[in-house]
């Protein structure tokens, strides 16, 4: 199987507590969104905040995404905490 380059975006609370804006990562091609959530939160606290009880909103390429869909080379990931207003 071949490996894709994916760039990961992380925004808000998610950037401040994970310590970092963005990075490049090499996966397997057709990995899927929740697959490459559960490889980041293996890398332990904070990252589990990816795969925790409160969920966390992902886009692909600029457009909402789900945990099903499948990364392509070159994709733009990008991980935000869901917005609450009131």
């Amino acid at each position: 199987m071949t490996d894709v380059t994916i760039t990961v975006h992380y925004f808000a609370r998610l950037r401040e507590q994970l310590g970092t804006e963005q990075e490049t990562v090499t996966v397997p091609a057709n990995l899927t969104l929740a697959e490459l959530k559960q490889r980041l939160a293996e890398r332990g606290a904070p990252w589990q905040l990816l795969t925790g009880e409160r969920p966390v909103l992902a886009a692909v390429n600029q457009a909402m995404a789900k945990n099903s869909t499948s990364l392509q080379d070159r994709d733009e990931v990008a991980f935000f905490p869901p917005v609450t207003g009131g």
